[in-house]
């Protein structure tokens, strides 16, 4: 069996947007809940496209959701 391996991510890089996503929310509670949703629908989309997924579910929720904090002009949920 082949060993794969995923696409290494700058550690310090994924923790900073974290923590700038639960600084910005009024709740931290409620940002945790609403990146742990959005990764379960990505994870759901991933496994009804049948693609091998290049990151994990709740790293790519958190770049998404930091990247519309960050960039307002991306219409976010």
């Amino acid at each position: 069996m082949a060993n794969l391996k995923r696409p290494t991510m700058d550690t310090a890089h994924l923790m900073r947007r974290a923590e700038d996503l639960v600084n910005a929310a009024s709740n931290r509670y409620r940002i945790t809940v609403q990146v742990a949703n959005r990764a379960q629908r990505r994870r759901y989309e991933e496994f009804d496209n049948y693609e091998d997924p290049k990151m994990k579910p709740v790293i790519r929720a958190i770049i998404e959701m930091s990247d519309e904090l960050t960039q307002p002009e991306i219409i976010g949920e």
